[in-house]
């Protein structure tokens, strides 16, 4: 099975420093849904696995976190777009939890979930945590200068290997080409 692992703030759709708490906040990249449906084409399943600490910090609840993610769902759907699941953490940065990346546990389940190994599987982030999560399980970090790309790029030592792309589209041109 191919597969794909995205983040979603500043992959997918835009982020906010203030967090995304609502479906009004949730607003698609320019081409990342188009490119998220050129996968699918391709025979790629496609998973997100996101950091959503708002939840722990009380900045918004799981209603509103299910409401942006069937948004996400719905416009992916409007442009011929599949998303097949989406794992998240919920806790803050503090909790000591494994599913946060850059701990490897979201992707774990994924693993299990999907009865994979995520050795040279294709993860796409724009922060550093993005990127070791997939590292810590053998998979291959992109980095897109959308969402904080280009600061992550600038101010850090990238994990080796790593490809650097303009925004998710690219990442994804690049991957159907190889």
């Amino acid at each position: 099975m191919k597969l794909v692992i995205l983040d979603r703030d500043g992959v997918i759709n835009f982020d906010s420093a203030q967090f995304i708490k609502s479906t009004a906040e949730w607003k698609p990249i320019p081409g990342s849904l188009e490119a998220i449906a050129k996968l699918n084409q391709a025979g790629y399943r496609v998973v997100v696995a996101t950091n959503q600490s708002g939840i722990g910090r009380g900045l918004f609840d799981m209603d509103a976190l299910n409401a942006i993610h069937g948004k996400m769902h719905r416009a992916a759907q409007a442009v011929g777009a599949r998303i097949d699941a989406v794992f998240y953490c919920p806790h803050t940065a503090d909790s000591g939890c494994d599913c946060r990346k850059p701990k490897p546990g979201m992707f774990e389940r994924i693993a299990r979930c999907y009865n994979v190994d995520l050795a040279g599987t294709p993860s796409v982030g724009d922060s550093l945590r993005d990127l070791q999560a997939a590292v810590a399980v053998g998979g291959k970090p992109l980095l897109v200068l959308t969402g904080k790309g280009e600061k992550t790029r600038d101010e850090n030592n990238l994990p080796e290997g790593t490809l650097i792309f303009p925004d998710l589209a690219a990442a994804v041109d690049h991957l159907l080409a190889s």
